[in-house]
Order: structure tokens, then sequence, then C-alpha cells
């Protein structure tokens, strides 16, 4: 059996992280590990957070890195002075103090670099959302990004189940129909929530790994 775990919204919680990873390693020998973004702002550590996020992990396991809005942002900042503000106001102060100062060139590129979905045989893993009135391949940038579902809202998905974070909730991960949110609030008091998946089975989780902020 073979797993594919989606863990959500880390901002800056490298506290979290280190112990999700460690449960995650633990749970099985190999598997596909799936960030959905919003790696920085709001905590503290968010240069340790992308420090370790960037260094991976060794084979069998296969991690892939998402981009979140709050990695969009913090480009934006860098590269557009009129963005700085939105970003700073958004958590993005507390990621420069973590690097004492500027974010480095490696980071930013690194950040810019990140795809905006990941699709497998049953599943769709995007930051925040995706919208059913177009075909995947012409979701837009903002909706991936930005998109918040109204509570109880589900649809078909194209035919997989939808894996995503980016709105909070501390009764977070839920599933709803076709779609798991699995942003628990970490940086909110919450926890950093994993979903587990098996890669052969169709629809939702088949466990939830939690730990506590």
């Amino acid at each position: 059996m073979r797993y594919t775990f989606a863990i959500g919204d880390i901002h800056g919680c490298i506290d979290p992280l280190n112990r999700m990873i460690d449960r995650v390693e633990t749970y099985a020998p190999e598997g596909t590990v799936v960030f959905l973004g919003d790696y920085i702002d709001r905590g503290f550590d968010s240069k340790n957070v992308l420090d370790r996020i960037i260094a991976g992990t060794a084979d069998p396991w296969r991690w892939i890195c998402l981009k979140g809005n709050h990695e969009d942002m913090m480009v934006a900042a860098y590269a557009d002075s009129g963005s700085r503000a939105v970003w700073l106001g958004n958590g993005g102060l507390e990621t420069e103090i973590s690097y004492g100062g500027r974010v480095p060139p490696q980071h930013l590129q690194w950040a810019a670099d990140r795809p905006l979905m990941h699709v497998d045989r049953h599943r769709i893993f995007v930051h925040a959302g995706v919208d059913p009135a177009f075909p995947l391949e012409r979701q837009s940038e903002d909706d991936l990004l930005w998109l918040r579902f109204p509570p109880g809202e589900s649809s078909d998905y194209w035919g997989k189940h939808l894996v995503h974070g980016h709105t909070p909730s501390l009764s977070n991960p839920v599933t709803t129909g076709n779609r798991t949110n699995i942003d628990s609030g970490c940086v909110f008091g919450g926890k950093l929530s994993c979903a587990v998946f098996d890669d052969e089975v169709a629809g939702g989780p088949i466990d939830f790994i939690e730990v506590r902020a």
C-alpha cells in the first residue's frame, strides 16, 4: 500500500512542522508528501520553515511543495514596492524579522517557482480551491491561491477528490462531500493537520495526523 500525505498551512510554525514530518515518516516507510503552501507569514519562524522545506527529504520519499497566496504576496512585494504594504500587513513583517532583514534571493526564487496544483489518479491538490465552472486546465491563478468555499459546498471536481487549505478553522480538518480542507489554524493556536490517502483507492482521506501547535 502506498500513501500520499497532504499537509496544510504551516505559517512559520517550525516545531509543529518538524513533529509532523517525524509522524509522517513513522506512519509509512515511503510515500508522497504534498505541502499545500503558506509556509511563511504570521508565525515567527518562517525562515526556519523554508530552510527545512527547501532542504527536502531523502529517497524513497517524494515531496511536492505547492505555492500558497502568502508566498505569492512575498514574491510580489520584492518585485514591486507597491505590493509591499499588503504583504507586510498580512504577516510579512514577522517573516522579515525571522530573516533579520530581507528575504534572500534564493528563497524568493524558490517561492516563485512553486507549482499551483498537483493532480494524481484520484485527487486534486491546491492551496485554496478550484472553480468547477471552468475546466481544470483553465483554472485561474487567483482562484487556486485565494478562493474560499461557502460552508457545505462540494462538487464532482472532474471525478476526483479536492484537497486544499487556505481557509482556517479550529474545527478542521473536515471532509465535505468530495472536498477536504486541512487548514486547522496552526498559527492561530490550532493544530497542523495532515490528510492521509491510499494511492490505490479513490475518495477522501483514510486517516488524519494532527500535531498541536
